[in-house]
């Protein structure tokens, strides 16, 4: 037996191992893959991954990008990987600063129960590290706009404006939504709650592995600290005190959070406009990844809906199918934004500040590594 027949034959072995381990991974654990592979790909476009001491424990965040700075937060259950097609389309205009929240991805806690005072100071901790002092944009979804808005009351020297993305600090969610389903039926009902109907079929193993996550996943460990979590919510009149803007980017096919949960946040907010998105749901940076962009570079003030557009309000078109395993393509129109001035979502009535802050514009770098607070 040749010494070449036999490097080929473990070249053949590894290989085929491999594509085994990658189809057990597809099959049993998508979700698992899918992660693993955002994750990767955060590191392909540039950024680097660090980790930040807090009390919560080491907090790991990819930063890379050059400009003003935007700090993407995830919802539960999420990781940083979730705003992946964002990352590709910003990261040469802004520094891009997105954490794993607390108890998530690879930051601690790592096991047990995930307090939202663990998720509050991990974020403390990463801003503190990485801003300097200097202001930024935070950009929530989800528990992520909860926690945007919470950090803005807390700190508002940080924070030079919030976009929620379908999320906030108010208590009433619609319970009817079982977010921890524990079959594979309740999980199809739960994520057609979530997700627009239009939006392609969740596969059955996706669905499995969605249920097995419900047992012992982080969003399953954040909501066991709920009866603590009140004091972390916020209340109409406590939204009012918020006097940095806020941009609301709103799926209307939302049914845990759907639109009058965020007119309620309109109605409370002294500086808001509200964007709607057709045929969205939850999720719409995974749902509609395209069509959320475009809403996105709207809220941070890049153009207006009728120049982004060339003089032509809500053209039709069709984003790409690119989106996790239950993120497929939506054909859909994105609609010019609702302001507070007005309940109609055809029109475009500015309200308070035009083109948003001055401070935004000029240039954020992080700076060192410390766990300073």
């Amino acid at each position: 037996m040749s010494m070449g027949w036999m490097v080929g034959a473990l070249l053949l072995g590894a290989f085929l191992i491999t594509v085994l381990v990658v189809g057990w991974l597809m099959l049993r654990r998508p979700l698992e893959l899918w992660d693993w592979g955002t994750r990767r790909a955060l590191a392909r476009t540039g950024l680097e991954k660090r980790v930040i001491p807090s009390p919560a424990g080491p907090q790991t965040v990819f930063v890379g990008g050059s400009g003003p700075a935007l700090v993407f937060l995830h919802g539960a259950g999420h990781q940083a990987g979730t705003w992946l097609q964002s990352v590709r389309a910003l990261r040469d205009r802004y520094t891009l600063v997105i954490p794993d929240l607390a108890g998530h991805g690879e930051s601690a806690p790592v096991t047990g129960p995930i307090q939202a005072s663990d998720i509050v100071n991990g974020l403390e901790a990463v801003i503190a590290s990485l801003a300097q002092g200097r202001p930024a944009t935070l950009i929530g979804n989800s528990l992520g706009g909860w926690m945007a808005m919470v950090l803005a009351t807390r700190h508002p020297e940080w924070v030079e404006r919030i976009i929620a993305v379908n999320g906030g600090p108010l208590a009433g969610t619609d319970d009817s939504v079982r977010m921890l389903p524990a079959t594979r039926e309740e999980a199809r009902a739960t994520m057609a709650r979530l997700r627009d109907a239009s939006s392609s079929a969740i596969p059955d193993h996706v669905l499995d592995d969605l249920v097995r996550r419900s047992r012992s996943g982080p969003f399953t460990r954040f909501v066991a600290t709920s009866p603590a979590t009140g004091e972390w919510v916020l209340t109409e009149a406590q939204l009012g005190t918020i006097r940095i803007p806020v941009r609301l980017i709103w799926g209307l096919s939302d049914g845990f959070m759907p639109l009058a949960y965020a007119e309620r946040m309109r109605a409370a907010l002294p500086d808001v406009e509200l964007i709607t998105l057709e045929r969205c749901g939850h999720v719409p940076q995974q749902e509609a990844p395209e069509r959320f962009l475009a809403a996105l570079r709207q809220a941070l003030d890049e153009a207006s809906p009728v120049e982004a557009n060339h003089g032509r309000l809500a053209p039709t078109f069709h984003p790409t199918a690119e989106g996790p395993p239950f993120g497929g393509p939506s054909a859909a129109r994105r609609l010019p934004p609702t302001r507070r001035s007005s309940s109609s979502s055809r029109g475009y009535r500015p309200r308070g500040r035009a083109g948003g802050p001055a401070g935004l514009r000029g240039a954020w770098r992080p700076r060192g590594r410390s766990g300073r607070r």
